[in-house]
């Protein structure tokens, strides 16, 4: 066999970083990123949690309190069917609550981040 005389890349089957993988690691090493992750996480995984603990609740609540779902609430209408009606409306809610916090907190930062690193690519 013989051997192959082609250099190899600076690292072991890794290409040299371009100029545009060099820029967004400058941004994402910038303050106002790491306080724009800070922000959508502080919304992001108490939403998430809130919201899947209520699902679970009205999954296992469907399960294992039936006496409970059946309990008519007007005509043929019982708990069940409001508390899954309410997973609509809860959704819409977080949407709508999502939607006005980045907004107001996320698209600010966001916004100066990327018309940063598009004059430093030169956009």
């Amino acid at each position: 066999m013989t051997e192959s005389t082609t250099p190899l890349p600076e690292a072991a089957g890794r290409s040299p970083r371009s100029a545009h993988e060099d820029a967004y690691a400058a941004i994402a090493a910038e303050p106002d990123f790491v306080e724009l992750k800070r922000r959508y996480t502080r919304f992001a995984f108490p939403a998430t949690i809130a919201f899947m603990a209520w699902y679970v609740t009205y999954v296992v609540a469907n399960n294992w309190a039936r006496g409970f779902m059946d309990t008519p609430v007007a005509g043929n209408i019982n708990v069940a069917v409001v508390f899954g009606l309410l997973q609509f409306v809860s959704t819409f809610v977080i949407a709508y609550l999502y939607s006005r916090h980045a907004t107001r907190s996320l698209d600010p930062l966001a916004t100066r981040l990327r018309e940063r690193f598009e004059q430093e690519e030169g956009r």
